[in-house]
């Protein structure tokens, strides 16, 4: 079940916290992944912002971040949360 179900769960898991999943389907693939998240990491930003709504109730929150690209550029993905939880105090 892990290998049929596997796959679709991680990458459910990898949008849900704004990750990604690069799949090997042998050793040959992982230069070639290496690469892609190596740059991926010379390429991200990390962003922040203070909620309007400061009641610490635990309720989940989510959150969207749209990308306003310059022109010129090719396209760009924005891969984020898609919510948090509020602190209970």
């Amino acid at each position: 079940m892990e290998e049929l179900y596997g796959p679709t769960l991680l990458s459910e898991v990898a949008e849900l916290s704004g990750g990604r999943v690069f799949p090997a389907t042998s050793l040959d693939d992982l230069p070639d992944i290496a690469a892609k998240i190596g740059l991926e990491l010379r390429n991200q930003y990390v962003i922040g912002y203070k909620p309007g709504n400061v009641r610490h109730n635990g309720a989940w929150r989510k959150i969207r971040v749209k990308l306003a690209p310059p022109k010129g550029l090719p396209p760009l993905k924005v891969y984020a949360k898609t919510g948090y939880y509020a602190p209970n105090q």
